[in-house]
């Protein structure tokens, strides 16, 4: 028995009738029969049940308290003539003999109908998240969330993973997305950084012995969000393992998800092991993207050939990829629609054209194809849409393509699953977008394929950096990326040569990465590891759209806290404490723009200047 209640609003059933009980909650609804006689919807988190209230003095004493108060209800249970079969408590009432009121909601109206919050405006949900939170379909993914986080805890510690938390102040360092930075009172014009993730820590962790680690870790970034992101801050299943390969890393995570997605997933199917592996530049080449939705049945197809001295100057001797969808049942409006969804995501134009009833190619582009040689390289049965892709973001393109009209055309997808997959084989180096120079491709610490002697090939010309592979890879799950990961370079030796190969020696790897150089230098073990994204993978489970839909407290679009109000302005004794001058227009600080300058307020940080890209566990 709980002290201020017998039971809650979930629990009461025909066998309780007849029982004196005690029920807290919220009144989340009032429908008044009579001047005797109304029915009350109390709710709390458990439940519902119904009370209903039979004589004047209490209606009259509920009909002063707004929808939303919380009161406590002592009565009896008694079984209902008209039973609800959809509700768990359906069969029963609770008849009130006394009505206290606990907490008094005191507004007439609410910013939204809790039972219908997930229709409102976003920021109207995310300003009152504390009302959005009393809905129970909003409730339900925040406990999902827990439920899969004991889950996960549970199964690591099961495969003998030693739960450790690592540092949340630390040391700024070029992982690719902005820090967050946090001025240290201490020492004036130096500062920590909230940690992008534990990456160098849980490293540093085997090379100090420990075999096994994980954690719920957080993680900040200053980056904008998107749907499978959300700003600030997020949680990933950071783990790591001692003396491991990539085979060590895959069989746990094959061996620990699959049984999390098919007890808590909205649909019953999931993917087990092996699961696919695909190459980094395989899965380019045949579905457009390194996070490919194997619940779509549609692939790419090189079509240059179709367009070399075409007229059609956009497609002519360029790249050009092809996707070819059976049965397609589209409109031509909904196939321009569609189109041009996908030219907003991948900044580029897409064209058709179609196979009709009677063989024929006809709309889009159909004029420019020749039907005898697109015949050789393309399924071309009646009713087929091909769409077209060309040019420097073909591939990017026919990516967006295939995500877009799977799921649009009948027969293409099949949704109720969820199907997981490995990206392996990923490129060690690219040429960089902006400095047209090499730069790492994904994560710099991971290791090479071939170690050394491969990279010393590539330093004598030997081959192409460019063909390099890393010891790196990506678990995809329904077409998102849910974790990147790699066998990490242990080896101070292969470190700075692979840093050198990107203009950056030895004292340069030696000032950024200070401890985890020193630590190799130490005899470091091989290890492994990789971080699945909590936050994203509770998204699947719950089949939402926006991450904000699985996390208590999300921020908005713009990285704010509307609820709290942050990020918000401090006082000028907190700024004057941290050494801190906020400089505004014409790079005067606020107190000498308003005449009130009382010295050098300015602190500096240096600016860290490096080809570095992310780096993901």
């Amino acid at each position: 028995m709980m002290q201020s209640r017998t039971h809650n609003c979930g629990e009461l059933r025909a066998q309780n009738a007849g029982e004196h009980v005690k029920l807290v909650g919220w009144m989340e609804n009032v429908r008044e029969v009579g001047g005797s006689l109304a029915f009350v919807v109390l709710r709390d988190f458990y439940g519902t049940t119904q009370i209903v209230v039979e004589t004047s003095e209490l209606l009259a004493q509920i009909k002063g308290y707004n929808k939303e108060s919380t009161i406590s209800v002592e009565g009896t249970v008694r079984e209902r003539a008209s039973k609800n079969p959809n509700q768990p408590t359906g069969d029963i009432e609770v008849v009130p003999e006394k009505i206290e009121l606990l907490g008094r909601c005191r507004y007439n109206s609410l910013p939204f109908e809790i039972n219908r919050s997930r229709e409102a405006d976003e920021t109207q949900r995310l300003k009152y998240r504390y009302l959005d939170l009393r809905n129970p379909a909003v409730k339900k993914n925040i406990i999902l969330r827990c439920n899969v986080i004991a889950a996960l805890r549970k199964a690591m510690m099961e495969h003998d993973f030693l739960e450790i938390t690592t540092p949340i102040l630390t040391a700024s360092s070029p992982e690719g997305a902005r820090d967050y930075l946090v001025p240290a009172r201490k020492h004036p014009g130096k500062f920590y950084a909230l940690p992008q993730a534990p990456q160098q820590f849980k490293q540093l962790l085997m090379t100090s012995g420990f075999d096994r680690y994980f954690q719920i870790a957080p993680c900040f970034r200053d980056e904008d969000a998107r749907g499978d992101r959300s700003p600030g801050e997020f949680y990933q299943l950071d783990m790591e393992m001692a003396f491991a390969s990539q085979e060590d890393v895959f069989a746990v995570c094959e061996d620990v998800l699959p049984p999390i997605f098919a007890k808590f997933g909205t649909y019953d199917i999931a993917s087990q092991p092996p699961f696919r592996r695909i190459k980094y530049l395989d899965a380019l080449e045949i579905y457009g993207s390194d996070k490919p939705d194997l619940r779509i049945d549609l692939t790419a197809t090189n079509v240059s050939s179709l367009f070399e001295g075409s007229s059609f100057e956009v497609l002519a001797d360029k790249t050009v990829k092809a996707v070819a969808i059976s049965n397609c049942a589209l409109t031509r409006k909904q196939i321009e629609k569609l189109l041009t969804d996908c030219e907003v995501q991948a900044g580029a134009k897409g064209y058709w054209f179609k196979v009709d009833e009677k063989g024929d190619l006809a709309g889009g582009i159909a004029k420019f194809v020749d039907k005898e040689a697109a015949s050789k390289l393309l399924p071309l049965e009646p009713n087929t849409l091909v769409l077209v892709a060309g040019g420097e973001l073909a591939t990017k393109l026919v990516g967006v393509m295939i995500k877009t009209f799977g799921p649009a055309c009948e027969g293409h997808m099949d949704k109720e699953r969820y199907e997981f997959c490995w990206i392996v084989d990923f490129p060690m180096y690219e040429i960089g977008d902006e400095s047209g120079e090499l730069e790492f491709c994904h994560n710099p610490f991971s290791m090479p394929a071939g170690g050394l002697d491969v990279l010393l090939k590539a330093e004598r010309g030997e081959i192409d950096p460019l063909t390099i592979t890393a010891d790196q890879y990506d678990l995809v799950c329904n077409g998102v990326e849910l974790s990147s990961g790699a066998v990490r370079n242990h080896d101070p030796e292969i470190m700075i040569k692979a840093f050198e190969l990107v203009r950056l020696g030895e004292e340069d790897v030696k000032a950024k990465f200070p401890a985890m150089y020193n630590a190799f230098t130490y005899g470091a073990p091989p290890h492994a590891g990789i971080a699945p994204g909590v936050d994203r993978m509770v998204m699947l489970l719950a089949g939402e759209s926006s991450i904000r839909e699985i996390i208590p407290f999300p921020m908005n679009k713009n990285a704010q806290d509307i609820m709290m109000g942050a990020p918000s302005t401090v006082e000028q004794k907190q700024l004057d404490e941290l050494h801190i001058a906020i400089v505004g227009e014409g790079g005067k600080t606020e107190r000498q723009a308003q005449g009130q300058h009382r010295g050098r307020g300015n602190c500096f940080s240096e600016n860290l200047h490096c080809s570095l890209p992310k780096i993901n566990s």
